[in-house]
């Protein structure tokens, strides 16, 4: 990645100069996979589109679900360190992401960097609402596994809530509980299994952890949720009812694209780090939407050089709200996620445990 863009400001550069460093970024990533991805380059080619390109309107991007049906790569395979996979439910097949060793290395470094703007620079402890084996397979991760190995370089003193059958760790979580209780700590765990495992197994328990200080972070779709009555305001209330004065930031982002989240400010809003960026596209005809208006999400991120995943057309509606002007001060696009396409794939982190 360009050091101009790595050394950005987060959230601090207006679009039109954002935009500018990452099209650039993005040009560079279409003419590599072009070279290095015979896939990439058929696809290009059948679609007549052109390498660099003066607009984010005009990159062709590559359906989400094409990783599930073929393995896309840019590097040999002597230079495979590991292969991520995602979260699909009803099906067997799940994508495959490539990754060399330094665009894993990249995703991390930019991942941390984005947290330390929301966490501060310090790590925390932190409370992981799963279980410990998750993440033993070293070869490869699921998307959950990824996201907490990712995140669990920003804490120390690591307490993992649940067991393997999902059960509360309770001797566990007392110990953690009682040495951190004032805080500051770091909670994170994939919506839904914070929600059904953790929060509302203490609520019906009529137990709480109230804690001083602290902040949760949750990610992996509102699918289940939704079926259950439960809404962000309702998620928000509960869990400070149960953990007591903890922030809560969601977050949105796919193994696909490893490292480029979009953290949810205090408005409630999703904000486009510098190292990425949004658009929506028509759900008709696939033109590029205005500000306001729904459609599917498009996902851009500098990060992926070892596999063509820089532009992806995801299976998610979705609409930007505004550039440059949220009430919470920071710049960029910002936008929040409506559902899920029709008849698509439920493949949120949380929705995957059965």
């Amino acid at each position: 990645m360009n050091s101009c863009l790595l050394d950005a400001p987060i959230y601090q550069l207006e679009q039109s100069k954002k935009q500018a460093l990452l099209l650039a970024e993005l040009n560079r990533l279409n003419a590599r996979h072009y070279v290095h991805c015979e896939a990439y380059r058929k696809l290009l080619t059948a679609n007549h589109t052109n390498i660099l390109v003066d607009d984010y309107s005009d990159l062709t991007p590559l359906a989400v679900r094409l990783f599930k049906l073929m393995r896309l790569s840019s590097v040999s395979p002597e230079q495979e360190f590991k292969v991520m996979s995602s979260s699909g439910t009803t099906s067997q097949v799940v994508s495959q992401v490539v990754l060399d060793r330094a665009t894993a290395s990249q995703q991390s470094r930019v991942l941390v960097n984005i947290m330390k703007h929301w966490l501060g620079a310090k790590r925390l402890p932190m409370l992981i609402i799963d279980h410990q084996g998750l993440t033993k397979n070293k070869q490869g991760y699921s998307a959950r596994g990824a996201g907490v190995q990712g995140l669990s370089f920003l804490g120390y003193d690591h307490c993992y809530a649940l067991d393997e059958n999902m059960q509360i760790d309770w001797p566990s979580v007392q110990s953690f509980y009682e040495k951190h209780q004032t805080g500051p700590v770091l909670i994170f765990g994939f919506t839904f299994m914070v929600w059904q495992h953790f929060v509302e197994v203490l609520r019906k328990q009529e137990r709480s952890l109230p804690f001083k200080q602290g902040v949760l972070l949750h990610s992996g779709g509102w699918k289940k949720l939704q079926d259950k009555a439960v809404d962000r305001n309702t998620f928000n209330a509960q869990v400070h009812a149960c953990l007591g004065d903890v922030k809560v930031h969601n977050f949105y982002g796919m193994v696909e694209q490893t490292g480029s989240i979009f953290v949810e400010c205090e408005q409630g809003h999703l904000h486009a780090p510098v190292y990425a960026d949004v658009m929506i596209r028509s759900i008709e005809n696939l033109k590029q939407q205005q500000h306001g208006d729904s459609g599917l999400i498009q996902v851009m991120s500098a990060l992926p050089n070892s596999y063509p995943g820089h532009t992806i057309l995801t299976e998610d509606i979705g609409r930007i709200l505004g550039q440059d002007d949220c009430a919470c001060g920071r710049k960029g696009r910002y936008f929040e996620v409506l559902g899920r396409l029709p008849k698509a794939e439920v493949r949120g982190c949380s929705d995957t445990f059965q």
